[in-house]
């Protein structure tokens, strides 16, 4: 019901603000024509595009800038400087539009009417809106009426929420106990009072907001508010402040309580696939040119193959074939037994400084990070992403502690965190570890976009390449 309603009032103001924005259209054409004494004029279809121009951009902005959230201003006035922002752009971007299709005898002063006007009347709009929502909207005789049943910490947290939300009218009538609680403000009774609360009080929705609280016959007190009419809304018990990536979907009709551990979401995760299509087929070209110089050069230092191919572990324990220009001797992973003393890791994975088993063109091809280009083809399979945790090996794996199998809970990467923050510096597994997991939580499509940057700033600098 509340996003239904967060839905229906932002369509509702992103009409008034088209309707503000073509009012002030309309009233920077008058005051720019009576100012001249009725003889300027301009043409309908520039007038006509102006207008359309800043209705259609003005929608995409104040959405980003948060002016068509689900969540109430704190203070009527907070609202004045993300407006002003919201029109700084798209008027930047209408005067850009004019300069582009040469328009240079667009009237200055209507350009600057039109955008003062159209600040003044979404900003007088939105003001009257809040007003209406903050001050009168729960007044309302039909406002929505709201009971609370739980323990103090998540009733708060739900209150709390519930008075940041955006809604044409909600109020709290109070909290019910649960368990051995002792009664503090807000409280009209226990849960056992359920029955004779709903016939006392007008309610009309039911929020349960309980913990693990076995002894609590739940179902019961569900089918209570069915037959008495009243909505219920359950926070489930899984769900904690320090683990709040939990949702509800629908598989043909069945609903599933999902538990999600990271910041990816299917948009997300099909705009991280354009960009490895895209990358990878940049990185695989630059790879298919520097080839033919690089194999002479890694024939002629050492015997064996040009590709170094392993074994490594993918998302989730998919195991996949990881390409690498060889930059070590043939027999690098038998001597490996022999250097494991010296591992400068502290953890499952192997880092060995001034590794013998290093070629002389390996330690060029590592140190410009040359080495790496093989593996795009293995972005373009999709067995791996340009960022993401370094790919580990299955003997790594095999000596995962619980908490570490986290970190390949999506594809690997040519790069990351890890790669960035210190690269070879960081000498403690535990944590990379922490840094892949940091990436994991709070992971956003322009934070590949940054760490990507970042990766070719370190590469071109030679920071920390073994």
């Amino acid at each position: 019901m509340f996003q239904q309603q967060v839905r229906v009032i932002n369509n509702f103001l992103m009409a008034l603000d088209a309707l503000s924005i073509l009012l002030a259209g309309y009233g920077a054409y008058l005051l720019r024509r009576h100012l001249s004494g009725g003889r300027w004029s301009i043409e309908t279809e520039l007038f006509t595009f102006s207008v359309l121009l800043v209705a259609l951009l003005n929608n995409y902005v104040m959405g980003r800038v948060g002016l068509y959230s689900d969540r109430k201003p704190v203070r009527c006035f907070h609202l004045i400087p993300s407006i002003l922002k919201a029109i700084v752009i798209d008027f930047s971007f209408l005067g850009a539009s004019l300069f582009l299709f040469k328009r240079m005898h667009y009237s200055r002063a209507f350009f600057l009417y039109f955008a003062l006007l159209t600040f003044l009347f979404i900003v007088v709009e939105r003001l009257l809106v809040q007003i209406y929502l903050q001050h009168f909207a729960r007044r309302r005789f039909y406002a929505r009426n709201l009971l609370l049943v739980g323990d103090e910490k998540r009733g708060k947290i739900v209150a709390e929420a519930l008075e940041k939300q955006l809604s044409w009218g909600h109020r709290i009538l109070g909290r019910l106990l649960v368990g051995n609680e002792v009664s503090s403000p807000g409280v009209i009774g226990r849960l056992e009072d359920l029955p004779e609360v709903l016939r006392k009080h007008p309610i009309d929705e039911v929020v349960f907001a309980m913990g693990g609280h076995k002894a609590i016959n739940l179902p019961y007190y569900l089918d209570l508010c069915r037959k008495m009419g009243v909505e219920a809304r359950i926070l489930p018990a899984l769900w904690s402040p320090e683990s709040p990536h939990l949702n509800v979907e629908s598989v043909q009709g069945i609903p599933f309580i999902t538990l999600r551990f990271n910041g990816f979401n299917a948009t997300g995760l099909l705009y991280k696939r354009l960009l490895d299509i895209v990358g990878g087929l940049v990185g695989t070209v630059l790879f298919l040119l520097m080839y033919p110089f690089v194999a002479i050069a890694i024939k002629l230092d050492s015997p064996g193959p040009v590709l170094f191919k392993q074994k490594r572990v993918g998302q989730h324990g998919r195991v996949f074939t990881l390409y690498k220009f060889r930059t070590m001797y043939v027999d690098a992973e038998e001597r490996k037994k022999e250097l494991m003393a010296k591992n400068v890791m502290k953890g499952p994975m192997f880092k060995l400084e001034n590794d013998p088993r290093i070629t002389r063109v390996g330690r060029f091809l590592r140190r410009t990070s040359l080495d790496e280009f093989p593996q795009f083809l293995n972005v373009l399979k999709g067995e791996m992403s340009l960022v993401g945790t370094r790919p580990p090996t299955l003997e790594e794996v095999e000596k995962y502690e619980l908490w570490h199998w986290r970190r390949i809970s999506i594809k690997p990467g040519i790069t990351g965190l890890w790669q960035i923050s210190g690269r070879n510096k960081i000498t403690d597994f535990d944590k990379v570890v922490e840094l892949d997991c940091q990436y994991l939580e709070n992971w956003r499509f322009i934070d590949d976009i940054k760490i990507i940057l970042k990766t070719i700033v370190v590469v071109l600098q030679r920071k920390g390449a073994l």
